[in-house]
């Protein structure tokens, strides 16, 4: 009977890990890896999602972060870059990933601060909870 728990929790540990390491190209180009698979709901578009994030640029420059503002950051989903919008419902909560985001699903032609046009951007996305 112990080697059958042993067995059970060592498949349970392997799946989490193996869950935690799935990655997901979305039809819109946006790649969501999954550092750290959450065990906590999944957002919508119309939720508000508080998040720890960092930002990069294709060369690893970052550009933006939570830190840099003071801690956690709360937004409604659906009104930030479709990159976000769409990887982050494939996020749980407690969960960690990294979105890839095609430019066409960032800032696009127009870029903003000191993004450049047409750039893609990396970022990591901690979703911590999800409000209305």
């Amino acid at each position: 009977m112990k080697k059958i728990i042993a067995l059970l929790a060592a498949s349970a540990a392997v799946s989490t890990a193996f869950a935690a390491g799935t990655t997901e190209k979305l039809p819109s180009g946006v790649v969501v890896e999954q550092i750290k698979q959450g065990t906590g709901p999944q957002p919508t578009a119309d939720d508000v999602v508080r998040v720890n994030y960092r930002g990069t640029l294709a060369n690893g420059t970052e550009f933006d972060s939570s830190d840099k503002h003071g801690g956690p950051a709360a937004f409604p989903l659906g009104r930030v870059i479709p990159c976000w919008t769409q990887g982050v419902q494939k996020m749980k909560v407690g969960g960690k990933a990294k979105l890839t985001c095609p430019a066409a699903t960032a800032y696009g032609e127009r870029g903003v601060g000191v993004i450049p046009p047409n750039s893609d951007l990396t970022f990591e996305v901690e979703l911590l909870g999800i409000g209305k």
